[in-house]
């Protein structure tokens, strides 16, 4: 079996579910870039039954001689349009041309955009969608959603007055937009001494293994974080995500939002709209109608000035 995924993070937690299969006599194995080259090529060739695997790793591996696919029979694509957007469609692709073609293949993910549509109609023979709810685009029905209508200006003040409201029980994650702005919300927070870690691709990844724990563990209440953390990151008790910098694209925010409200828990979400973000501004009250939300007069009247330049524009 191969289970392919986009991060390191989600590959470590496939991981943990799948060592519990070890007294079945089931060996896993996780091979992922920034871990140890030399021990997972020893851990691969001793002989598992289980890869989970970031596709450029797999891919070094692949090239190399280290990994021969053919045997696999089962392949997974976790958050497989998560990994097209990263930019590992190649890699993918040779993949999916190695493993031998009487596989069986299972593609998950909660959102399902153009993409992955045509990666599923290119590469998998007679598919079959087992969907829950709708295939529309909807954010988790557990999860408060609030819009605020705000300026960049205005965005400090405002994640300042929210973690001074937070109770002791209360967990959060801050995604942002950028690496630079995770560490500069980071160092900022840590100078008024609230404890807080942060979780972006040009950190070492001990580092990234240490903040996730931090978080799991509770010893740090608040993780500042990229889209890193919006894929399959099981942490059960977040009660709260805050969109501190809007994602690139309607998708991103169903997956951030989805990481509190989980397992039959409430959740709230925050999330600060800029006159910048204009263009998602109609199919954010559309996700926000679906799940039965508060949709704020300012964010309409946004859509409605955006509809309106574009039809200028023609």
């Amino acid at each position: 079996m191969l289970v392919l995924t986009p991060t390191r993070e989600l590959a470590l937690q496939v991981e943990a579910e799948c060592s519990k299969y070890l007294y079945k006599g089931l060996k896993s194995v996780c091979i992922y870039g920034g871990g140890n080259r030399k021990r997972q090529i020893q851990d691969v060739t001793k002989g598992v039954d289980i890869i989970i695997a970031t596709p450029g790793r797999l891919n070094d591996l692949q090239m190399n001689n280290f990994v021969n696919l053919r045997s696999i029979t089962y392949l997974v694509l976790d958050e497989a349009d998560k990994m097209l957007d990263l930019g590992f469609e190649h890699q993918i692709m040779k993949i999916l041309l190695d493993v031998r073609p009487d596989r069986q293949t299972v593609m998950t993910t909660a959102s399902w955009p153009d993409a992955t549509r045509r990666l599923a109609q290119s590469y998998l023979k007679q598919p079959m969608i087992v969907y829950v709810g709708t295939l529309d685009l909807v954010a988790v029905s557990t999860v408060k959603q609030n819009i605020i209508v705000t300026t960049e200006e205005e965005k400090r003040s405002l994640i300042q007055e929210f973690l001074q409201s937070l109770s002791p029980k209360d967990k959060v994650i801050v995604f942002v937009g950028r690496k630079l702005v995770a560490d500069d919300l980071s160092s900022d927070l840590s100078i008024q001494g609230i404890p807080v870690q942060s979780l972006h691709g040009d950190r070492e990844q001990c580092d990234r293994d240490q903040a996730l724990e931090d978080f799991r563990s509770g010893r740090v209440k608040i993780l500042i974080a990229t889209d890193l953390a919006s894929r399959g990151l099981d942490v059960s008790d977040v009660t709260h995500v805050y969109n501190y910098n809007f994602p690139r694209n309607i998708e991103e925010y169903v997956h951030r939002v989805g990481r509190t409200g989980r397992a039959g828990k409430t959740g709230e979400s925050i999330t600060l709209v800029t006159q910048d973000d204009w263009k998602i501004a109609n199919e954010l009250i559309k996700i926000l109608q679906r799940a039965n939300q508060t949709v704020p007069p300012n964010l309409r009247s946004m859509a409605d000035r955006f509809k309106k330049r574009k039809q200028i524009r023609r």
